[in-house]
């Protein structure tokens, strides 16, 4: 099943933050590279650029959101792709014949990949919490970001176990419901990024807190709420709310076909795209 996807997910570059050229610091010059990284899909570097520009003080303009939001969930993209295929391996092999000392190198390369998993979420975190929500003024911005930071702290519950999964999953559930609270009551139920919001955090429930009956209460509302006015929407906006739209209607098809099969949570198999 899917949630809000906002850029094509890629592997990441290889290349280090030590090997970027030379600038003079601008604000429009690392905006400008940051586009140029994403064309070249570097994105370690449009990661790199971006911080710099979030770092500067100021709020963040829409275009430079928007630049910021997919430097780093391409940077994130294809190591959490390659975490759930390693670590579906790791469970299939647990299961078989295979020797300890398989099992150990598959172990270690999971370990391997969510460290770096670890390190570009906390980094996104401490930009999201020191320098992007506490400056955030208008309300979608503040809405754009809470979600952004609870879709991380999701990222981090994924791979976590124990204590930490349940610290992570909590902070993540905090940080959506005060998204929420400010979407319900200051935008449009038809505005993209409320959408959005219901969507990932639909998610959020169904896979992270195992609770696919609010997963499809969350899904069924935000969907029903924008449907209700959906006719006052002009082309390209009508366009934009749609397409989030199918989304929700695609995950509630498939949860409540599982619901139905007495399946729970499971994620049989489905790769997630995200916002």
């Amino acid at each position: 099943f899917r949630s809000l996807k906002h850029s094509v997910v890629r592997p990441a570059s290889c290349a280090s933050r030590s090997s970027l050229p030379a600038m003079s610091g601008t604000r429009d010059e690392n905006v400008f590279m940051a586009r140029l990284a994403e064309q070249a899909e570097r994105f370690e570097d449009m990661v790199e650029y971006m911080s710099r520009v979030a770092n500067m003080g100021s709020e963040l303009n829409l275009d430079e959101r928007n630049l910021f939001s997919v430097a780093f969930k391409n940077a994130l993209g294809a190591r959490r792709q390659a975490w759930r295929a390693v670590n579906q391996l790791e469970m299939r092999e647990a299961e078989g014949a295979k020797g300890a000392a398989i099992l150990e190198l598959i172990k270690n390369y999971r370990k391997k990949i969510e460290k770096e998993l670890n390190v570009t979420s906390e980094a996104v975190l401490q930009i999201l919490k020191a320098e992007l929500i506490p400056k955030a003024r208008d309300q979608e911005a503040k809405v754009f970001y809470l979600k952004m930071k609870g879709d991380y702290l999701r990222y981090l519950a994924e791979i976590a176990s124990g204590e930490n999964h349940n610290k992570f999953a909590q902070e993540a559930h905090d940080s959506y419901t005060s998204a929420s609270q400010i979407a319900i009551s200051d935008l449009p139920a038809t505005r993209p990024i409320r959408l959005g919001l219901a969507l990932n955090f639909s998610v959020f429930y169904y896979e992270v807190f195992s609770s696919p009956e609010k997963a499809c209460l969350l899904a069924k509302s935000a969907f029903d709420d924008a449907m209700a006015v959906m006719d006052s929407l002009d082309e390209d906006a009508y366009k934009d709310s749609a397409a989030i739209m199918q989304l929700l209607r695609d995950n509630l098809t498939l949860w409540t076909s599982d619901m139905t099969n007495n399946q729970g949570g499971d994620m049989d198999g489905a790769v997630l795209e995200e916002f």
